[in-house]
């Protein structure tokens, strides 16, 4: 029965009215999409998912916290009023500038494998399971990385207290919140959380009804745990009580018990890596490196679409969409063969970003008809054995967050639990991710392995893809978006617009969207951008219109330093700042 309900749980140029350009409502959001205006600050400014979040980055930052402060304290209350996208039982990737020393870092908290995990994990009779099969229970989940990740972060660049930033979700936790409409209906909309019943008791009231919107919901479990890791910083997480249970939790799992053990977690480790950065026009792109494909994806479509009239072409005409698809085929045809943990791959970041691979990879792109699905790439320095390609796509349980602060410091930061309500299980307060489905079910493909293979200690490749964009050494844009797979085509999207059609954060985070995976070319749902579809059909493209729920947060910075912010009206965020 519980299977059952799992199975049952994707030339021409238009004018574009003022109106729809602003894009409409996604079913998801069905109690109207809020019209949100662009916010404006002079010192500091925070853009988070939620607006309980917002209010306590901005509360940091009014103290004299850092970026880095701000985001800690918005991710700890995000945890707990949408649980749904994030938290710590997750991971992330989070980009920051260092204003004083001029310099950018990268910081990798994703999850990794257990020690006990093979390439086989998702084979069953030698087959692959079915997706919805894999994400309930202990077999999905990834030893988290998210407070690892954040501590190390805040011991550089951290102003306040680390008690300090966990006050506002204790504070949340204990007297309680009211639910929102869009956590509410992700609650009534996802059968996961049933078999597992401390998500049960939580999200579902005594007569077993999903909470509905406008019920106050304390959760004192997540209290003590916060209280703990306030107390004791990430140790108190990562080893004693908190880690027993957790490993417990998945190997003792009611569907799919999983292999973690109390050593998993205790071994894991947060790592700084290299920022991936290209130059495009006039600015410097710089996103996440492997084993996110976002960074790398990101600066690939922006930089093949360099020999394109951009800026003359309208943000949604048939002419830009078709442009835009054919460089996101050409970037994820990369990213699906090439993009894995660097740890156990040799991913060639160099060859892939190479000014003169992707000027030949643009010159297949033909203004007058699509390539249909497009191959991989051969780009410098590739070396090591030849492998096999994988479209795991990933799923949308993620949020983003842009913030500023009053020294000019940056965070741009992306994290996840991976599916709706990640693995449906909750420990002590929190719910733990799925991440291991970002893996390839299929070790080998064609007798070739799997670059995004499972193996132990290894990190599931993502699309997250926090941006910061440069002009001139100084940054001027920081965004980035929830959305599985299509992460990738809503920050460059959005990325475009702003650098090449000089919108707003606002008008470009509101954009109707037009994403393409290196299959059908997706249109948004319900927005102007359905109108594409016989246009971008006469120039054959297979098109498929579907729900796209991003959540874009951008902040736009001035020459004067004026910022600018700009939050998705799909979901519930809001810009804060002073």
């Amino acid at each position: 029965m519980i299977l059952r309900m799992l199975l049952l749980a994707a030339a021409i140029s238009l004018p574009v009215p003022e109106a729809l350009a602003q894009g409409r409502a996604s079913p998801e959001a069905a109690s109207g999409r809020l019209e949100k205006r662009e916010v404006r600050a002079s010192r500091y400014m925070a853009v988070t998912a939620h607006p309980l979040a917002s209010q306590a980055a901005r509360e940091v930052l009014a103290e004299g916290g850092s970026a880095v402060d701000a985001a800690i304290a918005a991710q700890m209350v995000l945890n707990l009023v949408e649980p749904q996208s994030s938290g710590i039982g997750g991971g992330g990737f989070l980009l920051h500038w260092d204003a004083a020393t001029r310099a950018l870092s990268a910081w990798d908290g994703r999850e990794t494998a257990p020690a006990a995990a093979t390439p086989d994990r998702f084979l069953r009779d030698g087959r692959p399971m079915r997706f919805p099969m894999a994400v309930a229970g202990g077999l999905s989940v990834g030893v988290p990385g998210l407070l690892r990740m954040l501590e190390a972060a805040h011991r550089e660049y951290g102003r306040l207290p680390w008690a300090r930033l966990f006050r506002p979700a204790i504070g949340l936790a204990r007297e309680g919140f009211a639910v929102s409409h869009r956590l509410a209906l992700q609650i009534a909309s996802d059968v996961k959380l049933i078999p597992f019943p401390a998500s049960r008791v939580y999200f579902y009231d005594e007569q077993g009804r999903p909470l509905r919107q406008g019920t106050m919901l304390a959760n004192p479990m997540l209290a003590d745990t916060l209280s703990r890791v306030a107390e004791g910083g990430a140790d108190a997480f990562y080893g004693g009580a908190i880690a027993e249970d957790v490993a417990r939790a998945v190997r003792e799992a009611p569907l799919n018990a999983g292999d973690m053990t109390a050593a998993d977690i205790a071994g894991y480790r947060a790592k700084r890596r290299e920022p991936v950065c290209i130059d495009y026009r006039v600015w410097r792109v710089c996103g996440m490196g492997p084993p996110s494909s976002g960074g790398i994806a990101v600066a690939q479509i922006l930089k093949m679409l360099e020999p394109f009239d951009i800026g003359g072409l309208s943000p949604l005409s048939a002419d830009r969409a078709h442009l835009l698809a054919e460089s996101s085929r050409l970037a994820f045809a990369d990213r699906n063969h090439y993009v894995a943990d660097p740890d156990f791959v040799d991913v060639p970041v160099e060859g892939l970003l190479d000014a003169g691979y992707l000027l030949s990879r643009a010159a297949t792109i033909s203004p007058e008809i699509s390539m249909g699905i497009a191959v991989p790439g051969d780009p410098p320095g590739r070396g090591g054995p030849e492998r096999g390609p994988d479209n795991a796509p990933g799923q949308p349980g993620t949020t983003h967050m842009s913030i500023v602060d009053a020294a000019g410091n940056v965070v741009s930061m992306t994290t996840t639990i991976e599916s709706q309500f990640g693995s449906g299980m909750m420990v002590r307060g929190f719910l733990l991710n799925n991440e291991l489905t970002d893996f390839s079910f299929a070790p080998e493909h064609a007798g070739l392995p799997v670059a995004n293979r499972v193996g132990p200690g290894k990190r599931p490749r993502s699309s997250m893809a926090p941006t910061i964009v440069f002009r001139d050494g100084r940054p001027v844009l920081v965004i980035g978006s929830p959305g599985g797979s299509r992460i990738i085509g809503y920050v460059a999207q959005a990325t475009l617009a702003i650098l090449d059609n000089g919108l707003g954060p606002q008008r470009a985070v509101s954009q109707p969207h037009v994403v393409n995976r290196n299959g059908p070319t997706e249109l948004e749902k319900d927005s102007f951008a359905e109108r594409l579809a016989p246009l971008l059909g006469a120039l054959d493209h297979r098109v498929r219109v579907a729900d796209m729920t991003s959540g874009l947060h951008a902040i736009v910075i001035g020459p004067d330093g004026t910022l600018t912010g700009g939050a998705d009206p799909r979901r519930e965020g809001v810009a804060l700042g002073e």
